[in-house]
């Protein structure tokens, strides 16, 4: 649970590094109240489209409003976590203006959220998973 709730400690720190465990953690976290709020709030609709039935589900009520600030306090932990991510890996924030790409760019996020961090400091900051390596030929 520690792991879920550390970018909203981490509120908007975009500098330094995040491991995988804490961004793929803050996800689900982020994923699992939605699914909450939509069991006790959601209505669920099957309408008909051009000829196919078109499933929806969307937030009514005060869920509307719980769902809406929750979103809003999300906002800023989710990009901080997704570019300390990125510079984990060595790589620029700005590289989240992927997102701005229709399906290539999100699945272009998708895979460089997956991939490993640099072992050791970078320009970044120190190692997430080993913050202070020891010297072992010193």
């Amino acid at each position: 649970m520690n792991w879920m709730i550390l970018p909203y400690r981490r509120y908007a720190e975009f500098s330094g590094r995040s491991r995988r465990r804490e961004y793929w953690s803050f996800a689900l976290f982020y994923v699992l109240v939605m699914i909450v709020l939509n069991a006790v709030f959601g209505t669920n609709e099957v309408t008909r489209g051009e000829g196919a039935f078109v499933y929806g589900s969307r937030l009514v009520g005060a869920g509307e409003w719980i769902g809406g600030l929750f979103w809003l306090a999300s906002i800023v932990p989710g990009l901080a976590v997704s570019v300390r991510r990125l510079h984990d890996q060595d790589r620029t924030g700005w590289l989240l203006l992927l997102w701005l790409i229709p399906f290539l760019g999100w699945f272009a996020l998708v895979v460089l959220m997956c991939l490993e961090g640099t072992r050791g400091p970078n320009r970044f900051g120190p190692d997430p998973k080993n913050p202070t390596p020891a010297d072992v030929f010193s």
